[in-house]
């Protein structure tokens, strides 16, 4: 649909996303009034998806980062590339997108993402209901996690389901409100560029898992909000990749969780709060391991 505003930029990071490219690419008329412009940052594609969704569709494009940079690293790449369009006013300079390939938005859901950031204008970002392929709620919109917390739902998440540390870290709030957050999945996002610039985008120290919640809290920390937007809703197939490598992305999920907590417990006095952090954080990594292992019933190559 045209019309006389720039497209929408909009970010998703490939990585051989298969069949769910096509009907992320299908679904996006759909959830806006406005042109929007697919950027597909692709991470080592092997599948062939990605250049044949950009030979076939005119309002995609296909760029490889290089290599597999991880998820935050891949979108800024992006990012940088769209620079100079958003300065000669080819694309929208107030607002971009940043999704998995595996969503398929609602109708009309990037359009009420747009109306809910022009409804708080400090918001930096703004998320959307994200419903599982079940149809039940994904809890998206979370506190940042403490280092109490943290330890404490790590230690007792999968032995007591309601205890307090458990949920004050998972803040599983009420999801039909819109309000505030500490932080928002990245599966999904409206950003707006200044405030995105203004941080230099996702810390590229994350390869995976926890890049959302550093940029959140750090967005927070330069004074903007993460806003959750139930109005919005899109359909995520998460972790169909994540749980086939559990021997890969556990440890790297815990090697995030420990640069988080490090980074903000940087002071000298700290260290020892910070080698305890990483000794449990490994000796969890392989206990988590050995344990999903069992429950497959074979052995995990490293």
């Amino acid at each position: 649909m045209s019309n006389s505003k720039p497209p929408l930029a909009v970010i998703t990071v490939t990585y051989s996303p298969g069949q769910y490219l096509n009907r992320f690419l299908d679904s996006i008329p759909g959830a806006s009034a406005r042109d929007a412009l697919v950027v597909m940052a692709d991470n080592g594609s092997v599948d062939g998806a990605p250049e044949n969704a950009a030979r076939e569709r005119p309002n995609v494009e296909f760029l490889p980062t290089g290599g597999n940079l991880g998820y935050g690293t891949a979108v800024n790449v992006a990012a940088r590339a769209l620079r100079g369009r958003r300065e000669a006013g080819g694309i929208d300079n107030e607002f971009f997108i940043v999704s998995n390939p595996d969503v398929v938005f609602g109708e009309g859901s990037i359009d009420e993402l747009i109306a809910c950031a022009r409804r708080h204008p400090r918001a930096a970002s703004v998320g959307p209901m994200i419903l599982e392929p079940d149809g039940s709620v994904y809890p998206s919109a979370r506190a940042v996690p403490t280092l109490g917390n943290g330890i404490g739902h790590a230690l007792l998440g999968a032995l007591w389901k309601n205890n307090p540390w458990s949920a004050a870290y998972l803040d599983d709030q009420d999801m039909t409100v819109e309000r505030s957050a500490g932080w928002l999945s990245g599966s999904c996002l409206l950003l707006r560029w200044e405030a995105f610039d203004a941080i230099g985008g996702f810390d590229e120290r994350y390869f995976m898992y926890m890049e959302d919640v550093d940029l959140g809290d750090r967005l927070a920390r330069a004074g903007g909000e993460n806003i959750y937007c139930p109005g919005a809703r899109i359909t995520h197939a998460r972790g169909h990749v994540a749980g086939k490598h559990p021997e890969i992305l556990l440890p790297a999920h815990h090697e995030s969780a420990y640069r988080f907590q490090a980074d903000r417990l940087s002071a000298p006095w700290q260290l020892p709060i910070r080698v305890a952090l990483r000794i449990g954080l490994k000796l969890r990594a392989v206990l988590t391991v050995a344990a999903s292992t069992v429950r497959r019933g074979g052995s995990a190559a490293v």
